[in-house]
Order: structure tokens, then sequence, then C-alpha cells
């Protein structure tokens, strides 16, 4: 966010494309993941067969040479801006993987749906309507909610996902307001039978999304695992398995999104955990059976699975997102306290390290002061402390020592 308030803010929006729009914005979506993955493809072969780094500006000529053969002429039928949009964002792509925030690219998949990206050369917008390069129509879209006044779009971008359904999301630049100074300050404390556990006591249930849904998604892809792959009944199951599935998906957007809004509104701080929910989701490692080379023997697994659906049925991690662009949005505080701080093991109360916890646990008494604490409000308030000590000092409570 600039100095001056000014922030980038995307709306994404509903819209119903006709006959031709479809046509031609499906042909747009494939060549783009056509161009990426041939890039992709090249940079990786450059770079294993003969150590060559590819730049951008290289994969942009090669994008020009495509064109010009036989086989790939129809990449001249799209939009070149869309095209060369998908080049840059393999660029990004890799930019990330080299900064190690993320892994290597992969290539794009047809059954995931798509997008495309369009900048204003290939737009035009009047306020009201939205045309794309190569239209003669303007994309009928479902306005939810209005744009800010007077902003015009940066960039616009065409996604169509696994169920079917086609969004543009319009990228603006607006002035957000901070929102006034809170009095309040607040831990807050992850967890799976209680979704999050707030160091004033309160208790936000977890909507359970996933085993609500678990009987009509069960049903859905054992049906498509019936069906022939390729087959026009096999696309239909797909198609309504993964209709199941962004629902889900919406709902548990829609939930977070209100939670992060609301916690960011009462409360000037806010202390989070920083959880590798990519380890507390892995499978339990096999133990073989000395006795009989060749079989295992009970690891635990089954009963973990159905923590690790919890867990990834949470979304902690697009909680966190939320609450650090609203944070930097309203000028409120987010602190990320150390993932080893043993939250759950100290007393709030008189700070005695009582040890490790099996999970079945939920209340225990402090052997020092005596007090009765309940699990996740214990260490909402230890999460609490420690951030407000981060704020202060900048000790990141890694060790807590008696």
């Amino acid at each position: 966010m600039g100095s001056d308030g000014m922030v980038r803010r995307a709306y994404k929006y509903r819209f119903y494309p006709t006959p031709g729009q479809e046509n031609l914005l499906r042909r747009t979506i494939g060549c783009c993941r056509l161009v990426y993955n041939k890039a992709l493809a090249a940079r990786t072969e450059a770079w294993t067969a003969r150590r060559e780094s590819v730049s951008y500006n290289q994969t942009n000529t090669m994008l020009t040479g495509w064109k010009k053969t036989e086989e790939l002429a129809f990449l001249r039928e799209v939009s070149s801006v869309a095209l060369q949009q998908s080049l840059r964002h393999l660029q990004a792509a890799f930019s990330n993987f080299f900064d190690g925030t993320a892994d290597y690219p992969r290539f794009k998949k047809k059954s995931r749906g798509g997008a495309a990206t369009f900048v204003r050369s290939a737009f035009t917008w009047d306020g009201r309507t939205l045309r794309l390069a190569k239209m003669d129509k303007p994309l009928d879209i479902h306005w939810s909610r209005p744009l800010p006044d007077g902003a015009y779009p940066v960039n616009v971008t065409i996604s169509l996902d696994s169920a079917g359904r086609w969004h543009v999301s319009i990228l603006v630049e607006e002035h957000v307001t901070a929102l006034p100074k809170a009095e309040g300050k607040v831990g807050v404390d992850m967890g799976v039978q209680s979704f999050a556990t707030l160091s004033t006591g309160e208790k936000i249930d977890n909507p359970g999304l996933r085993k609500r849904n678990a009987k009509r998604l069960g049903k859905a892809q054992r049906d498509l695992a019936r069906k022939r792959k390729g087959s026009n009944n096999h696309r239909r199951a797909m198609l309504k398995a993964a209709r199941i599935q962004a629902r889900i998906a919406d709902r548990r957007k829609d939930f977070l999104h209100k939670l992060s809004t609301r916690i960011v509104r009462e409360n000037q701080t806010v202390v989070i955990e920083d959880l590798a929910v990519k380890n507390m989701s892995r499978r339990c490692k096999p133990e073989t059976d000395p006795a009989n080379p060749g079989h295992y023997l009970s690891n635990g697994q089954t009963a973990k699975r159905a923590l690790n659906r919890g867990i990834t049925d949470a979304g902690w991690r697009m909680l966190r997102t939320m609450l650090a662009y609203k944070c930097e949005w309203y000028g409120r505080r987010l602190v990320v306290i150390d993932r080893w701080y043993p939250s759950s093991q100290i007393c709030s109360t008189c700070g005695k390290n009582t040890g490790r916890k099996p999970l079945n646990v939920r209340a225990w008494t402090c052997p020092a002061c005596h007090t009765t604490h309940d699990r996740d409000v214990n260490a909402a308030k230890n999460i609490l402390a420690a951030g407000l000590a981060v704020n202060v000092c900048g000790d990141q409570r890694k060790h807590h020592n008696n």
C-alpha cells in the first residue's frame, strides 16, 4: 500500500458470455495455457540440457516464432496481449521460485479451467460496460457490488473454473481510509473442533463445510470413478463433483472474509501463530513389521486421516492471508509468532511450563498455581502475550525459560 493510502484491489464478478464470446474466450484461455506450457518446457529443457537461463524477452521472441509456424498459426486468432501476459505470469512464477517463496512452476491442466489477463490496450471501459479485444459486444456482467466511483481498470482477468463458471476480476486503484484506532488486542489460536479461540475466551465454531457435504460429495466422486475417462458421462460427472467442491470453497471463503473483517475492525493488534499446515497434515510414517518382512504395523494413519481432513478443510492459511492485507489496509498491526512457541504448555497465569499434552486433553490444572485452564483459551492468551512481547522488544519467543 502506498503512503497516500492508494491500493490495488481486485473486484470479482460472475458474467454470462454469449455462445460466440464463450467460444472466443475458451480458445484464448487454451492458447494462453499452451504458450505457458511450451515456454515452461523450453526454459526447463534449456537449463537441464545446457545450463542456460531463458529470460522473458527470449520467450517473447519464441512466441513470435510459434505464431509463424503452420501448426501454431491459430495463436494469431486470439489477443496477443493475453498470450504475452501468460509469459509474464511464468516469469513471475520463476522469480518466486528463485526467491524461495514458491515451488518450481508446474504445467497447467485443462481440467482446472484457466485464465487470461488483458491490460488496458486490450479492452475498453466506459464506466458501465466492459468489452474485450476481438469482441463485438460487451460482457454480460452480474454487478453484485459497484466499483469505486471514477475507478478505471488497470487490468482485467477472465477465468473459467473447474465448475464451468465464468468470472471477471477487475483490478483498480483506490484510496483506502484507515479505521479509527481500537483499544482491543487479541490472540487467536487455530483449531479443528473450534475453528478459532480468542484470548477473550470466545470460541468460534468450525463450520465443517466438507463434513456437512461429505455424503453428496462422496456419491458424486463414486459416480465419477465408475465412468470411462474421456466419455461425455465422465465429463458430466466430473462437472457435478466440481460444482459441489466449488460450493464448499465459496462458503469457506465467505466465512473467512466475515471472520477476518470482524477481527480487524474490533482490534488494533492481532496475534497469530506461524502454523506449518503442510507438515501438520502429513501422513504418518510407515512402520515395518520386523517379524514379517514386507508387512507393516499399525501406525495410526486411520485416525490421523480424519484430523488431516479437518486441518485442510479449515483454511487456516487463507485466514492468515486475509488478516495480513486487511491489517495493512486499515492501519492495524498483525504479529506472527514463532511456530515452536509452546503456547499450549505454559500456564497463562503463572508462566509455568507444564510440558506437552495429548490432543484429547481439553482442560488441565496448573500444578504450580492450581489454576484450571481451558486448553484453547489458555493457548490464545499465551499467543497474545508473546505477540505483545514481540511488539515491545522484538523477542521471537522461540523458547520460554521458567
